[in-house]
């Protein structure tokens, strides 16, 4: 059974000057205005049926909350999509989220370490996590489902013990309020950090060979190496910008939420898995993009937050986002096979 993320190609495969012709021009988004923005009408009916059903829901004091709370789970979306782009799965971001939140808590309260310092240590450790799992799979050989599930597992074992299995909170003001000081209205500056990033990798994806080249890699990687492509070291360089963007993820969440958990972190990859490939039905549809990510990501706090204000369980949110991930995954093939046979 191939572990190839399941997506059609969005155009047909490069031919061998592609990637140079790929430089001087950005691909434009295809497909019609439904299909692009689906999940934004979709997103807005939503909006609509809570917005009737509950008076509390179109709060401002609500919708900040909304847009503040998902910053951690955008960013850790989005260091999913450079490895799913070049056609590989990374199920260790989830994990690199957590170390890193751990790391910056136990070296600023139990080491006294400046915050700057334990930032930068924080999100290198989580880069050396990509590397590892670069040397795996594109070095060694092992599938990456398979890999990036043992570096899971494995990294889940020493935060547990770095961390003695306890909650680490007294994270320094400092970062506290980098992340969590209200700038527009009530939105925290974290929320600002993930709409910077989205707007990065998007420019990245669109307007750059490198972009273009990882985008090649993804969809045929024999075709990309008779272009001239170092298809290894594309590969390679998405775990480790993966890894790098984890760490991100895991500083964000640890001034968020001003204390760090051995095991709170490892529960985001589901819901970010969900919101990528979610977002990968719309905007650009047929490709990972951040774009997407980042309306799927709020498509399904939106309904979650909606819910809850109509009293029903905490269990949905497990229901809402498995269903989510097993619907967009269901489309993309469903979308895949109609663009092939056409």
């Amino acid at each position: 059974m191939s572990t190839t993320p399941s997506r059609a190609p969005a155009e047909p495969q490069p031919p061998h000057d592609a990637p140079a012709t790929a430089q001087r021009r950005p691909t434009r988004p295809s497909g019609t205005f439904l299909v692009r923005f689906g999940l934004l009408v979709a997103w807005a009916v939503v909006i609509v049926s809570f917005m009737l059903m509950s008076d509390v829901f179109m709060t401002s004091g609500n919708w900040a909350s909304i847009l503040r709370s998902q910053a951690v789970l955008v960013v850790l979306a989005f260091s999913l999509i450079p490895t799913l782009t070049a056609g590989e799965y990374d199920l260790s971001v989830a994990a690199s989220l957590a170390l890193s939140a751990m790391l910056v808590a136990i070296l600023t309260v139990q080491q006294g370490w400046s915050t700057p310092l334990a930032v930068v240590t924080a999100i290198v450790a989580a880069g050396l996590v990509g590397v590892v799992n670069a040397v795996l799979v594109v070095g060694i050989g092992i599938d990456s489902l398979i890999a990036t599930l043992g570096t899971q597992t494995f990294l889940a074992g020493v935060i547990l013990k770095i961390s003695n299995g306890e909650t680490i909170s007294g994270v320094p003001s400092g970062l506290v309020e980098l992340v969590n000081t209200p700038k527009v209205g009530q939105l925290p500056l974290g929320f600002f950090y993930a709409l910077g990033l989205c707007i990065l990798l998007w420019y990245i994806a669109q307007y750059t060979p490198l972009g273009r080249r990882l985008l090649f890699v993804g969809r045929n990687r024999n075709v990309s190496r008779l272009s001239g492509l170092h298809v290894s070291r594309l590969r390679a360089g998405s775990f480790v910008f993966g890894g790098l963007m984890g760490g991100l993820a895991g500083v964000i969440y640890v001034g968020t939420s001003g204390s760090a958990d051995p095991t709170s972190g490892l529960t985001l990859l589901l819901p970010a898995m969900a919101a990528v490939f979610l977002g990968s039905t719309a905007i650009f549809p047929g490709t990972f993009n951040s774009w997407g990510a980042l309306i799927g990501a709020y498509f399904l706090a939106t309904g979650i937050n909606g819910l809850a204000l109509l009293g029903i369980g905490v269990y949905v949110q497990n229901l809402f986002y498995g269903a989510a991930l097993v619907v967009a995954v269901a489309i993309a093939v469903i979308a895949g096979r109609r663009r092939a046979k056409a």
